[in-house]
C-alpha cells in the first residue's frame, strides 16, 4: 500500500471505521455482554467485569464472560449490592487465564464500595471531566478500587497509566460507556463525559496496523505509544478520535492488514 497523505489517510480510516462499526461487530466481540442489559448499573458492571477478562482467545473470553454473568444471577448490580460472604463461594472454580475466583471476589467487594460511595461508576470518572483524557482518572480509579484489604496479585488486573501502561482493557470499557450508541455497538450511557477524551484501546492488532499506516513509531504498545497514537487520531477527528479503533482493529483482525 502506498504512503497516504493526511487527507487520504483520514478518508481511508473513516471508511473502514464506518464499515466495522456495525451491529454485526457485536456477534464476535465482548461488547455483546453489556448489551444484554438495560439498567445503567448492570451495563456498567457487566461491561467492567467483561473488559477485565478481555484478553486471550475471543471465544474463551465470551464463554467466561457469559458464565460470570450467570453466576451473578443475571443481575450484576443487585448481586453486588446485596451479596454476603456465602454468595462469594459461588465463584469457586471460576478462572479466566490468571483471573481467578479470589480476584473476582475482591472485585465484587470493591465494586460495592464504589457504588456505595459514588452511586455509579460514571460519577467517579466525572471528577476528571476537565482533563484532556482519562489516563489520570484510570490511575485514581485503580487507587480507589484497591483501597480495601486485598491480595497483591489482584492488582495486576487493572492497569495503571502512571506506570506507562496502555491500559487497553479499561480504555475499551470507557469507549463502550461513553461513545455514542447510534451505530449500535458502543452503549453511550455516560452522558456527562466526552468521547473527545477517550484513548484508543491499544493492542497488538491496532498497534501493528497503526505502525504500517505511519500513525505510530514507538515499537512497544505502552503508555508512551498510546499518547503518540492519541495525538495522531485526535488530529484526524478531535471530537471522536476513538472511532478509528474500529478501523485499526478491523484491518488487523479481519483483513490481516
Amino acid at each position: 500500500m502506498k504512503k497516504l497523505n493526511k487527507s487520504e489517510l483520514k478518508e481511508f480510516l473513516d471508511e473502514k471505521a464506518a464499515f466495522y462499526e456495525q451491529p454485526k461487530f457485536i456477534e464476535t466481540d465482548p461488547v455483546q455482554i453489556p448489551h444484554l442489559f438495560s439498567k445503567k448499573e448492570d451495563i456498567e458492571i457487566s461491561g467492567f467485569l467483561t473488559a477485565t477478562i478481555s484478553w486471550g482467545n475471543r471465544k474463551s473470553i465470551l464463554k467466561n464472560a457469559h458464565r460470570l454473568i450467570h453466576i451473578l444471577g443475571n443481575s450484576p448490580y443487585d448481586f453486588i449490592m446485596s451479596h454476603s460472604e456465602a454468595n462469594l463461594e459461588k465463584f469457586e472454580g471460576f478462572v479466566h487465564r490468571t483471573f481467578n475466583s479470589l480476584d473476582l471476589s475482591y472485585f465484587i467487594i470493591a465494586l460495592k464500595e464504589i457504588y456505595t460511595h459514588y452511586g455509579d461508576m460514571e460519577s467517579f470518572y466525572a471528577q476528571f471531566s476537565e482533563e484532556e483524557d482519562f489516563q489520570n482518572a484510570i490511575h485514581h480509579f485503580k487507587k480507589e478500587f484497591f483501597s480495601l484489604p486485598h491480595l497483591t496479585r489482584t492488582e495486576k488486573h487493572i492497569s495503571d497509566p502512571h506506570k506507562n501502561s496502555a491500559a487497553k482493557r479499561i480504555n475499551m470499557f470507557l469507549r463502550w460507556m461513553i461513545r455514542d450508541a447510534k451505530a449500535g455497538v458502543d452503549l453511550g450511557i455516560w452522558k456527562s463525559l466526552s468521547p473527545a477524551q477517550l484513548s484508543c484501546p491499544l493492542d497488538v492488532h491496532s498497534g501493528n496496523v497503526a505502525r504500517k499506516l505511519g500513525l505510530l513509531k514507538r515499537k512497544q504498545n505502552d503508555g508512551k505509544a498510546l499518547a503518540e497514537l492519541d495525538r495522531k487520531l485526535r488530529a484526524l477527528d478531535s471530537n471522536d478520535p476513538v472511532k478509528y479503533d474500529y478501523a485499526l482493529f478491523g484491518l488487523g483482525v479481519f483483513e490481516k492488514f
